[in-house]
């Protein structure tokens, strides 16, 4: 119940004015009026926004799990000392908080003219979540049998054919939890796009939602019914992939 509150916050102050939202959050609607939904539309620039989203999204998460597991994969089948000091080295560097990183490297990227672009967004998801992920495959790979490779490498396979063909199959369930994992990240931040995507036009949803501020006050309404239309596109992938979705988080817990 605790858990659904916001959501029933959020989704009824929808269709209230601002004016009735102030007065009684709690309170259910008069009338069930879509307005704030086509004004946070328009304002928003809901379209150009999702497909922004939608782009970065997409191309970092793809990258990040394709990226992670090859390294993973080279990490655990090459047991020297340089890649166990390198392992570490990333996952010491999820010690390493954002916040405190974030100037300098807005300041080195605008010096050379990179900011309000999208490939450098994406080029920076792609570090910042290299380490989780490289964690999260490495003990996964280790419980693969190494026979399984050599049965391949005696039938003629190379490495490359060996990866994509043998390992990488049965990497599904932790691809799943990954994914989920980054997709949700990716698709919900907001600090790391407001310092690298200047440009309205280059807005992801999240940034999106900050025209209902004004510079004395806020438009909750249309914000909330903003809100519901950036959170909406997560949840129908979820519903729609629930049982996928659960199935390889239980099968990568489980292993």
């Amino acid at each position: 119940i605790i858990t659904l509150v916001p959501f029933y916050l959020m989704i009824n102050n929808s269709f209230k004015t601002t004016q009735l939202f102030v007065k009684n959050p709690f309170s259910l609607p008069r009338t069930f009026n879509i307005t704030n939904y086509t004004t946070a539309f328009q304002r928003m620039r809901y379209s150009r926004a999702i497909s922004n989203s939608a782009i970065i999204t997409c191309i970092s998460v793809s990258l990040l799990i394709l990226t992670s597991s090859m390294t993973a994969y080279f990490l655990v089948r090459h047991n020297w000392r340089i890649n166990r000091w390198l392992f570490a080295a990333l996952v010491a560097s999820m010690l390493v908080p954002f916040q405190a990183i974030m100037i300098p490297l807005v300041s080195i990227y605008g010096s050379l003219d990179l900011l309000n672009n999208k490939w450098t967004l994406i080029f920076m998801y792609l570090g910042f979540g290299q380490p989780f992920a490289v964690f999260v495959f490495h003990g996964f790979i280790k419980s693969i049998p190494l026979e399984l490779e050599e049965a391949a490498f005696i039938d003629g396979a190379n490495k490359l054919q060996v990866f994509f063909k043998v390992v990488f199959p049965l990497l599904r369930p932790v691809i799943m939890t990954v994914m989920i994992l980054d997709v949700l990240w990716i698709w919900n931040d907001y600090l790391l796009p407001s310092l690298i995507l200047l440009s309205p036009a280059e807005r992801t949803l999240p940034l999106s939602t900050y025209s209902f501020f004004n510079e004395y006050s806020v438009d909750y309404a249309p914000l909330m019914a903003g809100i519901v239309m950036t959170i909406l596109p997560v949840l129908v992938v979820y519903v729609m992939a629930q049982r996928q979705i659960i199935e390889g988080i239980v099968k990568g817990a489980i292993k």
